[in-house]
């Protein structure tokens, strides 16, 4: 059964999560998203964690949809480290120091802080090795879960965010449409007017009949008509604010819905470029605000899960 989507989610978020302080392995792994067309995971762990990559990925997969995904992991292995004197090293530059001040007739002692320093009189053996590492693959699968929780309460409020201003902006396009459609009917009476007077023009005097009139008239009105436009604007816009009461995945799907927006704008825009008069100019006005608040809706869309 498919899994049911109501959370909007944006792309962008941040979250990371510590070791216990307590830990033999100490560590910490941090998340960020940012938008993508794609999901596209970037994981940076140490060397030798290819199994722990593999085991992320998956998971990252089953939890995140889309974005540019970056996974840094940090360790801090705790070990235990041990001096140790090379008796063997410092005897023989003992020996030296003894056979040099004999052969030159020196009387100085050695310093001793000076010979411990010499390379290979002392040394560290630590005992972390790499023999760790499946502990450290079960603790950091084991805090996963809650880090990608957090990831995703921190996109949902971005996602939150969005969808308003994303609401916002379709009431101001469906206030846009409003006035165009009032505005329209003035526009098609102007242009009837227009057309009477053009004709007589054309014609010298002589009488147009009313049939004549209503059939350039009705030539006129298709070309330049927006009735249509405003309706799939309108119709565009109601599906656009559906899809946010849906939620789930929305980025790709409301991208497309506001090219479709776009085109009726730019449909609207070429009717109404050679119409002249006071209503004509206004709808012009309102087709490129709209065209503005298109393009301001996209740049929200594209931070959209």
């Amino acid at each position: 059964m498919s899994q049911i989507y109501s959370q909007i989610y944006s792309m962008t978020g941040f979250a990371s999560v510590h070791s216990a302080p307590d830990a033999d392995i100490g560590f910490s792994i941090a998340v960020k998203s940012v938008n993508h067309r794609f999901l596209d995971l970037h994981l940076r762990l140490p060397s030798y964690c290819d199994s722990l990559e593999i085991q992320l990925r998956r998971l990252l997969k089953e939890r995140l949809k889309r974005g540019h995904v970056e996974v840094t992991l940090q360790v801090e292995r705790k070990s235990s480290s041990q001096v140790e004197l090379n008796a063997e090293v410092l005897g023989s530059y003992l020996a030296a120091f003894q056979k040099a001040a004999t052969l030159f007739d020196l009387s100085s002692q050695p310093d001793l802080n000076s010979l411990l320093r010499i390379p290979g009189v002392m040394s560290a053996e630590s005992s972390a090795g790499i023999e760790g590492v499946p502990e450290l693959d079960e603790a950091v699968l084991a805090l996963m879960p809650s880090l990608i929780e957090k990831l995703n309460e921190a996109r949902a409020q971005e996602g939150a965010v969005l969808a308003d201003e994303l609401r916002a902006s379709m009431k101001r396009l469906r206030d846009f449409a409003d006035k165009m459609a009032t505005l329209r009917n003035g526009v098609r009476e102007a242009q009837f007017e227009r057309l009477r007077a053009r004709l007589s023009e054309l014609t010298s005097g002589v009488p147009v009949t009313e049939e004549r009139l209503l059939s350039e008239a009705a030539v006129l009105a298709e070309k330049s008509d927006i009735e249509e436009e405003i309706v799939r604007l309108r119709t565009h816009i109601d599906r656009f604010v559906a899809m946010l009461d849906a939620g789930g995945e929305l980025g790709k799907r409301m991208d497309f819905l506001l090219q479709e927006l776009n085109r009726e704008a730019n449909t609207m825009l070429s009717k109404t470029s050679a119409a002249s008069g006071e209503n004509s100019l206004r709808i012009t006005e309102l087709g490129l605000e709209i065209k503005a608040e298109i393009e301001k809706a996209r740049e929200q869309v594209q931070n959209l899960e």
